[in-house]
C-alpha cells in the first residue's frame, strides 16, 4: 500500500541515471516500444490504477499500434516498482498509447480511459490504494489537453447525474515518461490469469467536439 498524499521534489527518492532495459518488440503487436514512431502515428499516456489490465483494454483497440507501461507524474528518474509502490517517486503506473488517428481518434481513446475505471476515486482504484494508483491524463499536445478537459468536464455532469462523485483525474501536459521493468510489459498477455482490477462505473461517456 503507497501513500495517501502526494510528496513533493524535496521528499522524493533519488532514483538513477541508468534507464530501464526495454524489450524491442511488442508481445503483441510485434512492434517497437519504444520512439521513434512511424510518421502520423500520435501518442497519449493514461494512468487508470494497476497498468497491467489499462495496457490490456488498450491495446486490444483496432487503431493502437503499441502500448508500453511505466512510471510518470513525479519526481523520481528511472525508477524500480517497488520504489513508486512506496509513494515515495511521486509516480502513478500509466500506459503509453501510439496510435493512428486515422483508425482511432484521441476521442476513442479518452472514451476508453473514462469507461473503463473509476476517475472519482482519487489516490485509489478499487482496492488499490496509494498515490501510484491515480487517475491521470498526460496530454502530448495543445489539442489533446484542450479535448481532455472538455471530456472530463462533460463525463462529470454525468458521473453526478448517475449519483458518483466529482472527477479526480490529473490532467496535464505530459511529464516525463520512465519505462516499467520488462516483465511488466504485455503482462497480462504473458500471464492471462494475472490480476486485473479495472473496473468502470457503468456511466456513458460521450466525449465533445471541441
Amino acid at each position: 500500500m503507497g501513500l495517501s498524499r502526494m510528496i513533493s521534489a524535496a521528499e522524493s527518492l533519488p532514483g538513477r541515471s541508468t534507464p530501464m532495459p526495454v524489450p524491442a518488440r511488442h508481445a503483441v503487436t510485434g512492434n517497437p516500444l519504444q520512439p521513434p514512431w512511424p510518421a502520423g502515428l500520435q501518442e497519449a499516456v493514461f494512468g487508470m490504477g494497476c497498468f497491467w489490465g489499462a495496457e490490456r483494454r488498450f491495446w486490444q483497440q483496432p487503431g493502437v499500434w503499441t502500448t508500453a507501461v511505466g512510471y510518470a507524474g513525479g519526481y523520481t528518474p528511472n525508477p524500480t516498482y517497488p520504489e513508486v509502490c512506496t509513494g515515495m517517486t511521486g509516480h502513478t503506473e500509466v500506459v503509453r498509447v501510439v496510435f493512428d488517428p486515422d483508425v482511432i481518434s484521441y476521442a476513442d481513446l479518452l472514451r476508453v480511459f473514462f469507461e473503463s475505471h473509476d476517475p472519482t476515486h482519487g489516490m485509489r482504484q478499487g482496492n488499490d490504494t496509494g498515490t501510484q494508483y491515480r487517475s491521470a491524463i498526460y496530454t502530448t499536445s495543445a489539442e489533446q489537453l484542450a479535448q481532455a478537459r472538455a471530456a472530463a468536464a462533460a463525463y462529470e455532469v454525468a458521473l453526478v447525474a448517475a449519483g458518483r462523485g466529482a472527477i479526480t483525474s490529473e490532467i496535464r501536459e505530459s511529464p516525463p515518461f520512465w519505462y516499467a521493468e520488462p516483465d511488466h510489459q504485455q503482462y497480462l498477455d504473458n500471464n492471462p490469469a494475472g490480476y486485473c482490477g479495472l473496473r468502470g462505473t457503468g456511466v456513458s461517456c460521450v466525449v465533445p467536439v471541441v
